[in-house]
């Protein structure tokens, strides 16, 4: 029986000669990460350790990005730990406010990852760079702390669960709408610590920004890990930011899958998750048929923050205005897609249709500044979850959906379709 390429991968990374799903294995990793919120914790566990070096100061990332800029004293004084930490470790990916991004946007975008590697991370989305055809998935901080200190952590091989996609999108519907689609049929369990592994003609015919927001979001099916098998899409990009060697990994024909699922989306919708799971999910056509008004409508996040969702969202605004009753708040995820929204416009159609733009922060979607919701506020929103209380107060109301529906709902002032807006070319 052949590997999937999630088991290819971890057992190259492994002293095992073959493993198989639920073994208990020790791998190397290439890549360490953590953020201005897990890494004090994982450094204070570091020295308990007892040793006084990191396993290699080239395979550690660490990314303030959450409470950045530092909205209060605490977060602060949790930059502060983590700064001193990675010069006094010499730590080479070092990222702060000015350089600093959205890590799960930055970190592949910097050439830091490549098809065939192990990541690890403090944070649940680091799944997101399973687009690139790489092992990648969130630990704690203490499992953070000993990757740090020894190059490895324990973890079980997961099963394999494969989605398989046919058809060509409609217009409007990409990654972001597979991902709610899928959730919605399988649950916010249905997949938990597997390895969600896509596929398909739809896989094939969509760019990276999509496929990024797909692996990201397999932790809200409560996977593993999220996958795509390298191809030409994800040569292209890569081409000019990873500069050492890497290897093409791919799945065994004779692989062995826990589940295949296979579905027709060439009429699929634009999907719309309703409080309070990724997988209460709606097509676009009935949410807004439900005339929900809206507060706020958020676009960004390490979800649907890139280059490719400002386009969309730009293309909508164009010509437009935010609707006075509500405020619409857009984050590009890092540095460099600022610079290029604004060498191509971007920023310019936003402003002028009424929209706040905010630095390079996950601050709105972990409720944490830029973006806080009152009791009884509804809020529209590209990021990745919607659970009591993910972007402010509990008795706030997320909705998740992907830019096109964003933009379109911050001009009505309701959930609404990107057709219910003139686009103007």
């Amino acid at each position: 029986m052949g590997y999937t390429i999630t088991e290819k991968i971890l057992l190259k990374h492994s002293d095992k000669k073959e493993i198989f799903p639920g073994d208990l294995i020790f791998v190397k990793v290439d890549l360490v990460l953590a953020n201005d919120i897990t890494a004090p914790l994982a450094i204070k566990e570091f020295k308990k350790i007892g040793v006084e070096k990191v396993f290699d100061p080239e395979k550690i990332a660490l990314v303030p990005d959450h409470s950045t800029p530092n909205k209060d004293i605490k977060s602060a004084e949790q930059a502060k730990i983590t700064r001193l930490f990675a010069k006094e470790q010499n730590i080479r990916y070092y990222y702060e406010v000015g350089r600093a991004g959205i890590a799960h946007v930055l970190l592949p975008d910097e050439g830091l990852i490549a098809p065939g590697d192990c990541v690890v991370g403090a944070d649940s989305h680091t799944c997101t760079y399973g687009a690139l055809g790489a092992f990648s998935t969130g630990i704690g901080s203490t499992d953070a702390a000993y990757a740090m200190a020894f190059g490895e952590v324990w973890l079980k091989v997961p099963e394999t669960v494969k989605f398989i996609y046919y058809g060509k999108l409609p217009k409007w519907v990409g990654g972001k709408d597979l991902i709610l689609y899928t959730i919605g049929k399988i649950g916010v369990d249905g997949a938990r610590y597997m390895a969600m592994e896509f596929a398909g003609e739809a896989i094939k015919n969509l760019g990276m920004a999509d496929r990024f927001t797909m692996c990201n979001m397999a932790v809200e099916a409560g996977a593993k890990n999220g996958i795509i098998e390298p191809d030409e899409i994800t040569l292209e990009y890569l081409k000019k930011r990873v500069k050492r060697k890497y290897e093409l990994i791919f799945s065994d024909k004779d692989a062995n899958y826990k589940e295949v699922y296979e579905w027709d989306v060439s009429k699929l919708e634009p999907m719309v998750a309703f409080p309070h799971l990724p997988s209460n999910v709606y097509p676009v056509s009935e949410a807004a048929s439900k005339n929900i008004t809206l507060d706020q409508v958020y676009i960004g996040s390490c979800t649907n923050g890139r280059l490719e969702d400002l386009r969309i969202a730009a293309k909508i605004l164009k010509g437009h205005k935010v609707n006075p009753n509500l405020r619409l708040i857009i984050t590009p995820a890092t540095p460099e897609i600022y610079l290029q929204a604004l060498k191509e416009g971007l920023i310019e159609i936003f402003l002028e249709a009424g929209a706040t733009i905010t630095p390079p922060s996950c601050g709105p979607c972990l409720g944490g500044h830029l973006g806080v919701l009152a009791e009884g506020e509804k809020a529209l929103s590209t990021t990745n979850r919607n659970f009591v209380g993910r972007m402010g107060h509990p008795k706030s109301e997320v909705y998740l959906a992907n830019p096109a529906v964003a933009a379109a709902s911050a001009i009505l002032g309701r959930i609404a379709a990107p057709w219910e807006v003139e686009v103007k070319e």
